[in-house]
């Protein structure tokens, strides 16, 4: 971990573009390369956060989806950031649009969208803010996820129990679920069959 400097921190953030901050402050910053640079309070109280902190989730996360030959962004550095008591994550982008920004979410990519999410559980992946503003579409045709920090991966595939609430926080938000519906057919058909009734039902609540 390298240490950023005061003088640098500020020169970064005199070009930059705050996308996300909160009462504690900036969150997390675009910078005027196009890289991003997010922010990490330092938790003080014992706690889990304490023991594996969200920056070490962030940056790991990435680590292990990129050794599972799933795409998503790059870590370039991690600094410590003493003036504001933060740690922060630099990276480059997974570039393309979410597929909540995608303007065309036809039966084609929601059939890809339904076997993508049977990939992910195959290869134990479990995502608590899965939805469709965290799944990128790239230039070269290929889905990928951002906002990795809540993300856990086990060594086996994932139990009926934990595809069935991936599924669940997919479809927790109304638009979301409304563009999937529009496709019901294909989603279903591209998703676990196991647990194919369940998911039919969250997509028609």
């Amino acid at each position: 971990m390298l240490e950023l400097s005061q003088k640098k921190y500020e020169l970064w953030r005199s070009g930059a573009e705050v996308t996300a901050a909160d009462q504690f402050g900036d969150k997390v910053l675009h910078l005027e390369d196009g890289t991003y640079l997010k922010l990490f309070r330092i938790k003080r109280l014992f706690s889990s956060a304490r023991l594996f902190p969200y920056w070490r989730r962030f940056a790991s996360n990435a680590s292990r989806l990129a050794e599972l030959g799933v795409l998503t962004f790059t870590v370039r550095e991690i600094y410590d950031i003493p003036h504001l008591d933060r740690t922060a994550v630099h990276y480059d982008p997974l570039p393309g649009q979410t597929l909540r920004q995608t303007e065309c979410l036809d039966a084609g990519l929601v059939d890809r969208l339904g076997r993508f999410l049977v990939s992910l559980h195959d290869r134990g992946i479990y995502l608590r803010s899965l939805h469709l503003g965290n799944i990128v579409l790239t230039p070269g045709d290929e889905l990928g996820l951002i906002d990795i920090a809540d993300m856990r991966i086990r060594s086996s595939s994932l139990p009926r129990r934990l595809r069935i609430r991936n599924y669940h926080h997919l479809c927790r938000y109304d638009e979301d679920r409304a563009r999937i519906a529009i496709h019901r057919n294909e989603f279903l058909s591209a998703c676990d069959p196991v647990i194919r009734p369940k998911i039919a039902a969250m997509v028609d609540n």
